[in-house]
């Protein structure tokens, strides 16, 4: 009992209920939360600290960022409380105005990557040199975003399974699918740095992921051990830029790469038949490449 009064107690402040109230209705990000809230980031920290140690919360980890989502059984003696937060729409504070706003601005910065930093129309492109290779591969799409790819290589794969850490994006992935009726296709969440999956794959594709991700050698790892013998990598990526901003409008953790770099990543990792070629397409300072290769038999 006394445990579940300081429980109470700790809910009882106001700042730390609007905080609950927002993650309840999407994963926030600290900064996101210190926009919607108002206060400064030690306060906002502060308040995370405490709901994580009442067991409120559950991070995970976005393009660089931690996100905090609701980790609440509706069977603990503490959901009441914090149902009742949840459900209150009043909207004194602004809180939820700005959390429409904020959500609008993610689905806009989605669609700005997917227009200006998916080059030529790529999933289109994709679409038309991937469906020349043998009918009927097993395919999977490494960082499959809001699947779009995933959804184009369906129409001639015999299955794919599309591979993201975030849940946001494997909704609207899941949701692209199903209005396309793409019944092939398998949605999984999963970090791309450890892929626990006994399955193999034909091919395995990474259209513009290695820029997301901490560690872009190890995913190449991850992206050798899903392959059959004889399977086939196939890597889009951007050449080396100075865009700094896409850092914080987009998530990206690296500015480019060198093909030649990419390249001795995959030789490391005892691929095969390794071709580079530069692509047409792309905003100005966003230039495709396209990197293949494959695993002996």
């Amino acid at each position: 009992m006394e445990a579940l009064s300081q429980a109470y107690r700790a809910l009882g402040d106001a700042t730390r209920l609007r905080i609950l109230r927002l993650i309840a209705q999407t994963p926030l990000n600290v900064s996101e939360l210190v926009s919607l809230v108002g206060i400064a980031q030690p306060s906002v920290s502060h308040h995370l600290g405490k709901l994580k140690a009442m067991k409120l919360l559950v991070e995970e980890r976005q393009n660089g960022f931690t996100y905090y989502a609701l980790d609440l059984d509706k069977d603990d003696a503490r959901w009441p409380l914090v149902k009742v937060a949840i459900e209150d729409r009043t909207d004194g504070d602004g809180d939820l105005s700005r959390l429409t706003e904020l959500l609008r601005r993610r689905e806009d910065r989605q669609a700005l990557n997917e227009r200006l930093l998916e080059p030529g129309q790529s999933f289109q492109l994709w679409s038309r040199a991937l469906g020349r290779l043998l009918p009927r591969l097993d395919v999977a799409d490494l960082g499959c975003g809001t699947g779009a790819l995933s959804v184009e290589m369906a129409r001639w794969a015999r299955s794919v399974l599309a591979i993201d850490k975030s849940r946001d994006a494997l909704e609207a992935a899941r949701a692209r699918a199903g209005r396309e009726g793409a019944r092939n296709v398998e949605f999984v969440s999963g970090d791309l740095h450890k892929l626990d999956l006994r399955r193999r794959f034909d091919l395995v594709v990474a259209s513009q992921s290695l820029h997301f991700v901490d560690d872009p050698p190890r995913v190449l790892s991850q992206a050798r051990k899903l392959l059959k013998k004889g399977g086939r990598l196939l890597v889009l990526e951007l050449l080396p830029h100075g865009e700094e901003w896409v850092r914080d409008r987009l998530g990206h953790r690296w500015l480019g790469f060198e093909p030649a770099q990419l390249a001795a990543a995959l030789e490391a990792e005892g691929f095969g038949s390794i071709n580079t070629e530069m692509l047409p397409g792309g905003a100005a300072a966003f230039r495709p490449f396209l990197l293949c290769a494959e695993v002996p038999e």
